[in-house]
């Protein structure tokens, strides 16, 4: 719990070493590698240009290790040491390069942070949506390091009157995302938020969830990003459930109420869930909330994952089904802290912050 103990202020957690100056000028985005290791690198923090992009690799002293990419903020890789065994390391994340026909050099899966600025609504139509954390916007502003068992690197960009930073962390047993939204603006500014995890798993039928029953849900679609894999129609289309699907039933249109009555979740089928409070049930004085962590369950490696989500007010959950199938033999699912439901409202000169942890006990 060391990582959620940390971020429970949502500020970098106060580590014992020497930070890069305060005076250094935050390195661009064209920076060379080098340039950002003379700057920035450490023993555990190594950066790297694969493929054009610039990147930083993460190593704690037992082995575990994150890959972000700077431009985009994009964390494409988290293997952290699961066995007692000297190699015992498991890719947790589910990360695909970009397709073929695309021109741009994002990765799909892994962990990303969507954030989407609510326009003034349209009478005519719903709400517009401008995305805020778009490609090539991200440069390095800081390290941290407590020897070579807590690494952090702290990232921000600025669109409109939005100052953003983005605090990756990662420890022995955790690795943990952070983020920072300030409106340095007049006006309040409206915005729906995600950190989205796409992690991998052996099997469809041993795909699970624990920890969210008694919580209200209903289907919904993934906020949109350049990270996604299933873009939020495809995540929204049916799917026939195939033969041997016992106690399959198929999902309820958006906008009605379902209750999770089943203590484990099986992630067989294809679905697009968000977990909440329903907003009626926000303006009563007294309501059930959502629980702050659940667990994913990867019974084919026999590994569990504790989800643990701060600032956030929702949980979003999806599972592709057959629709995996295009795109490799291992299974994956997306998940991970939102505020989708009701708006988050930052006004001007205020501060929101918000964060998940990922955590095992898998040693």
């Amino acid at each position: 719990m060391a990582a959620a103990a940390a971020l429970l202020s949502l500020s970098l957690p106060k580590l014992n070493a020497t930070k890069a100056s305060a005076s250094t000028a935050p390195s661009t985005i064209t920076s060379v590698p080098d340039t950002l290791e003379q700057k920035f690198g450490r023993k555990g923090i190594k950066f790297s240009d694969p493929g054009d992009v610039p990147t930083v690799v993460l190593t704690v002293r037992n082995g575990s290790s994150v890959k972000l990419q700077i431009p985009n903020a994009h964390v494409t890789s988290y293997k952290p040491k699961v066995y007692w065994k000297d190699d015992g390391f498991e890719e947790v994340l589910y990360t695909l390069p970009p397709p073929p026909s695309s021109s741009s050099s994002n990765s799909r899966g892994g962990i990303g942070l969507v954030i989407n600025e609510i326009l003034e609504p349209n009478p005519k139509g719903p709400a517009a949506m401008a995305k805020t954390t778009a490609a090539s916007e991200w440069t390095i502003t800081d390290v941290d390091s407590d020897s070579i068992d807590a690494l952090q690197v702290e990232l921000s960009c600025s669109r409109g009157t939005l100052d953003i930073n983005y605090v990756v962390s990662l420890y022995p047993l955790s690795m943990a995302t952070a983020v920072i939204v300030k409106n340095n603006g007049r006006k309040p500014v409206k915005l729906t938020t995600a950190i989205l995890s796409h992690l991998k798993s052996k099997t469809r039928g041993g795909t699970g969830i624990q920890g969210l029953r008694s919580c209200t849900y209903c289907t919904h679609p993934p906020l949109s990003s350049s990270f996604e894999i299933l873009s939020p129609g495809e995540a929204m289309k049916t799917e026939e459930p195939g033969l041997f699907s016992f106690g399959w039933e198929p999902e309820k249109k958006p906008g009605i109420w379902s209750i999770q009555d089943v203590p484990i979740t099986v992630l067989k089928h294809k679905f697009s869930r968000l977990y909440c409070v329903p907003p009626n049930e926000k303006a009563k004085e007294f309501y059930n909330s959502i629980p702050s962590k659940y667990e994913t369950i990867d019974q084919g490696r026999e590994l569990f994952f504790r989800i643990i989500r701060m600032g956030f007010e929702d949980i979003y959950l999806s599972s592709p089904g057959s629709f995996s199938e295009k795109y490799g033999k291992d299974y994956f699912i997306c998940t991970g802290p939102a505020s989708m439901s009701v708006p988050l409202v930052v006004n001007p000169g205020e501060e929101w912050r918000g964060a998940q942890v990922i955590e095992h006990d898998n040693l």
